[in-house]
């Protein structure tokens, strides 16, 4: 039971680590495709290395603030849900322990142990952290192990920093007659890797994902691409 219990928190944690990186590699994805996007509409409409360093820069900003944000309320609503829920199951085994006790043993035994051996296992539990114990096996949730909002909000913030930088890079350090093909090739190649690693992550195919990836972010250069070319055109 013991080797068990060891075997499930570090797969737990593992799975953990799983998904703050596929979190990080799509956060990526996403200051890719969107600083692309931005800088790449603006170049259809002019080629001044100023207005396109400018116009980068306030979509790495935007788009890295909003990521943070939206991160931060987002993991905070998860962790107030998780905090009300242990403190239920706090005040019910405080009011109610036989009865906590029994359904702890139930769920162990949906697991597949018999009923012998699930009640000795949950008594086991029960005896070494009860609050943990039922935590794990009936919410899901490891009360150690909480995600900190904050965290969340600073790895989405760097994560869509890091992919945005190589449009804004790739748009501003090249000569005028470069820009625009070395801002696409870098950014369809970027896409590639981060499609396949965020498959690979997920055990998927990662040729679907790429092609996803490619797709999604020669579409998106394409239509601004199209839209500031003719508002360069018209002298908007």
């Amino acid at each position: 039971m013991t080797e068990s219990i060891h075997e499930e928190a570090h797969g737990g944690a593992l799975g953990s680590r799983l998904n703050w990186l596929r979190a990080a590699v799509l956060g990526a994805n996403d200051g890719i495709v969107s600083t692309a996007g931005i800088v790449v509409g603006v170049a259809g409409a002019t080629d001044d290395r100023a207005t396109l360093l400018t116009a980068g820069l306030a979509g790495l900003l935007a788009g890295s603030m909003s990521m943070a944000a939206g991160e931060y309320v987002s993991v905070s609503t998860q962790r107030d849900s998780e905090m009300a829920a242990l403190a239920v199951e706090s005040r019910e085994l405080c009011e109610q322990p036989e009865a906590e006790l029994q359904e702890l043993t139930q769920l162990l035994q949906e697991r597949g142990l018999t009923r012998e051996v699930a009640r000795e296992a949950a008594e086991q539990l029960t005896a070494r952290d009860a609050l943990r114990a039922h935590a794990r096996v009936e919410l899901g949730i490891d009360p150690e192990a909480l995600t900190n909002p904050w965290h969340a909000a600073w790895a989405s913030f760097l994560a869509f920093t890091v992919g945005a930088l190589l449009p804004l890079l790739a748009i501003v350090l090249p000569p005028a007659g470069w820009r625009l093909l070395v801002t696409v090739v870098s950014v369809l190649a970027a896409l590639v890797l981060t499609g396949w690693t965020s498959a690979r992550l997920g055990a998927a195919d990662p040729g679907r994902a790429m092609l996803r990836n490619v797709v999604g972010g020669a579409l998106a250069m394409g239509v601004t691409y199209a839209a500031g070319s003719l508002l360069g055109a018209a002298g908007v």
